[in-house]
This record gives structure tokens, sequence and C-alpha cells, in this order.
């Protein structure tokens, strides 16, 4: 189990369609981080290839991955943690990102193709269409056991999902008061 030490930042990655957003939007509001959707950092070109159905090439993501390594260098130097939601599908672009921070940690997300193909079927709003999936499991290199990443199999509540992040990266793990209504903080045990 990895633990982490903050700043940290946070990326939880899969494909489309895996839960990287909810997941992570969850998890940075628990935790009190900052979230980005990587999605939000595409080229206006970039977001018309996806919507057209058109898979990126590796040119295509260069200034994206530019600019999110640009981001977690300057996160980690302000010591401000986040979650970053983003398809790193490859390990090139996982250590572009990272840029040899040692504080840069990737979630994966591994989603039965089965659940995102019906996810992709009902989901509205969003730019990357179901006949993205196909290039995207093609392009996906999980990650490696010497990366600094967790995979878990993404089925059940997201939630459930981040408690399992929260456990396995050492994370606290905030719980809601019932009889207050309030969200607290729940530490862990000092070694």
């Amino acid at each position: 189990m990895a633990q982490l030490t903050e700043p940290t930042v946070i990326v939880v990655m899969g494909v489309t369609g895996a839960g990287k957003s909810t997941v992570g939007r969850l998890l940075a509001e628990r935790q009190g981080w900052r979230f980005v959707d990587a999605d939000d950092l595409h080229s206006p070109a970039n977001v018309a290839r996806m919507h057209q159905g058109i898979p990126l090439t590796d040119a295509d993501r260069g200034p994206w991955l530019n600019r999110l390594a640009a981001l977690v260098s300057d996160l980690i130097a302000r010591h401000e943690p986040a979650v970053i939601a983003c398809s790193a599908l490859r390990r090139s672009y996982r250590r572009r990102i990272a840029g040899g921070h040692a504080r840069v940690c990737f979630v994966h997300l591994d989603t039965p193709t089965r659940v995102i193909r019906e996810r992709l079927r009902t989901r509205a709003g969003h730019f990357a269409p179901a006949e993205l999936l196909d290039s995207q499991l093609d392009t996906l290199e999980p990650p490696a056991r010497e990366e600094h990443a967790i995979t878990l199999r993404s089925t059940g509540s997201p939630i459930e999902i981040v408690h399992r992040i929260e456990h396995d990266l050492g994370l606290p793990s905030p719980h809601t008061d019932e009889r207050a209504g309030r969200s607290v903080s729940r530490e862990a045990p000092a070694p």
C-alpha cells in the first residue's frame, strides 16, 4: 500500500467512461483539495476531433500533456494538494505528467468494459462519444509495478471507490456525523 505525504497530486486515470471525473471530484471534495478535470485543458481543436469520434494522436496530445505537467509542477511548488481526473493512458504520458515528482500518484480505475459501454450509452453532455472507447482501450498501458500507482477494480458506488482509494493511500477518511448532519475528518492514528 502506497502511503502519501502532503502536498500530493493524485491523478485518477482510465479510459473514457471509467468514472475518473466522478470519483476524482468526490475524492477532492472529501479531502478538501483542489479538483482539476484534465479534459478542460484540451485545445478546442482536440475537443472538436474527439467530438467527431476521431482518436487523438500522440502529436495531438503533446501540448495538452505539457499543460498538465506544468500544472502538476506548479501545484507541488505551491504545496497545493489536488486531484486530477485524466486518462493518462500510456506510461510515457504518466512520466511526462509526473515530471519526476515523487508526490504524484496515479489511481487507475479498471472498470469492466461492459459497464463502461453502458455508461457511455446513457451519458449526456460529454464531448467524447462512445466510439472513442475502443481506441482508448487499445492505447491503454495499465500501470506497471514500478510506477507510483495503484489499480482498483472500479466496481461499486463512487463513494465505495473513494473509500478504497483513501484506505489504500493512507489518506484521512472524512465521515458524516449523522446526529449533527455535518462532515468531520477522521484522522489516521499517530504512529
